[in-house]
């Protein structure tokens, strides 16, 4: 894969903000922190999720968006962006979703992470910019970002090279499998090939498990 490095790490804890004719509580609000920060193996202190039921734990302990991305939001869509933007607690460069693959392991600061699955869109994204489309947009793009479960902690900070230490065998990039999920939904093959990856994480697992036990049903 392409050389990739941390931009920025950022944290931040939930608060309530505006969503129309009520309040959401969301900690998609990230800010880059200075220095190095700790990486627990439920994420990085100072850092806080709202719906638990949706967001963090060990298999999403890390949320990545690459700033390479930026550019083709700010495009007529978004304005101008800077680290944090998607809710993410690292902002990368040099790398984005076809570079990376389901259960790839790497090294970042004194920390060890594997990819466990791309990030799907919350409707967060939408009150946080005001775009209703967005998370349809992202999830049309492959432009999700991904997660990270952590396998060694330890203190990261901005700088910090990400360090491939071991290609997952199955080759199966972020990019594909939200093609997968989102684009070949009865295509029972390219779901097996996913659910294949045993480092998929459970929540993944589970949608795409439904799913074939549907379309073989349907013979």
């Amino acid at each position: 894969m392409n050389e990739a490095v941390v931009v920025a790490v950022n944290v931040g804890l939930p608060k309530s903000v505006p969503n129309g004719s009520r309040a959401v509580e969301t900690g998609i609000f990230k800010n880059p922190v200075k220095g190095t920060v700790y990486l627990g193996r439920l994420g990085f202190a100072g850092d806080g999720q709202a719906d638990l039921k949706n967001h963090g734990g060990s298999d999403k302990a890390v949320c990545v968006y690459s700033t390479d991305r930026f550019a083709y939001w700010e495009n007529g869509i978004l304005p101008k962006l800077a680290p944090g933007a998607f809710g993410e607690n690292l902002s990368i460069a040099g790398a984005a979703e076809e570079d990376f693959c389901i259960g790839d392991t790497f090294a970042i600061g004194e920390a060890v992470l594997q990819l466990s699955q791309p990030r799907q869109p919350c409707f967060k994204l939408s009150v946080r910019y005001g775009v209703p489309e967005l998370p349809e947009a992202v999830q049309e793009t492959g432009y999700s970002g991904f997660y990270f479960r952590v396998l060694q902690e330890g203190n990261i900070q901005a700088g910090d090279r990400i360090e491939l230490l071991e290609r997952h065998p199955a080759g199966m990039t972020v990019m594909q499998a939200n093609e997968i999920k989102y684009k070949c939904k009865n295509d029972a093959e390219a779901i097996r090939s996913l659910l294949a990856v045993e480092e998929l994480a459970d929540a993944w697992r589970g949608a795409l498990a439904k799913r074939l036990e549907g379309l073989e049903a349907q013979g």
